[in-house]
């Protein structure tokens, strides 16, 4: 359940705890480059998580070893980082990484083209996008439907599919708490929740080029598209306030 942050100690910790966790996405993001596998991400990680005096947030879910999830190309989410995974030239590659801190977890994601193809630095762009305009609706008075239709219209006005079986969440004392909060509009009764002061969501667009059906893989953990089309992923811990949203890991 997810219990909005009234104490203003525990939202500093979150604000704190955020700013940390983005030096981490940015230096992984940098790391990503062909000829890197995706175990070096995350050793990096690993290390960096250490250096800001946090503890891997996905480690601490039941069954998962990792501090990262890593995935190329058709990879949508959960992708586990392999010795055997190297990136190369054409390659999109997504890093999503977590952190908990001072008793408080912060998530987030980005994904990297290694190349020059128009179409997938178009195909990112739009990622990107979408997310500004989710936390655009992040904000009270607004409601998850609100922040769900900010993706889907984004997403499918430049000719992409929100991943419909996946969701962004609640975030806070917990890894994965409520509300979840899809990538497109359903009409689901999670749609109406409004949003007050003190939640803090972690906004989350995964989308593909293709149909949004995915598959598992042998691992047991890598979700990635049935039609083998690209995907990727962006993400963002945010806290709201009665007066604003404030973006924690940007």
């Amino acid at each position: 359940m997810h219990i909005p942050l009234k104490d203003e100690r525990a939202i500093s910790a979150m604000k704190e705890g955020g700013e940390k966790l983005a030096k981490v996405k940015k230096a992984l993001y940098e790391l990503v480059n062909p000829g890197v596998s995706a175990w070096d991400i995350e050793l990096a990680a690993v290390k960096l998580i250490a250096n800001e005096g946090g503890e891997a947030s996905f480690k601490k879910v039941p069954g998962y070893k990792w501090a990262t999830c890593i995935n190329v190309n058709s990879g949508v989410v959960h992708g586990i980082p392999k010795k055997e995974t190297i990136f190369a030239e054409g390659d999109v590659v997504s890093v999503d990484v977590g952190m908990f801190y001072k008793g408080f977890h912060t998530d987030t994601a980005i994904s990297k083209y290694l190349g020059v193809d128009e179409s997938k630095v178009h195909f990112l762009s739009v990622g990107r996008e979408a997310v500004k305009n989710a936390i655009k609706e992040a904000r009270v008075g607004k409601t998850i439907g609100d922040i769900a239709r900010a993706y889907e219209r984004t997403l499918t006005d430049a000719g992409f599919n929100p991943i419909k079986s996946l969701t962004g969440h609640g975030v806070g004392r917990e890894l994965h708490e409520d509300p979840y909060i899809p990538c497109f509009v359903s009409g689901a009764p999670e749609e109406r929740v409004k949003i007050v002061p003190g939640m803090t969501l972690a906004l989350e667009v995964m989308y593909t080029e293709g149909s949004g059906q995915l598959k598992l893989d042998k691992d047991g953990w890598t979700l990635r598209t049935k039609d083998g089309t690209i995907a990727a992923l962006f993400e963002e811990t945010v806290a709201v306030t009665a007066t604003s949203t404030l973006i924690l890991t940007k």
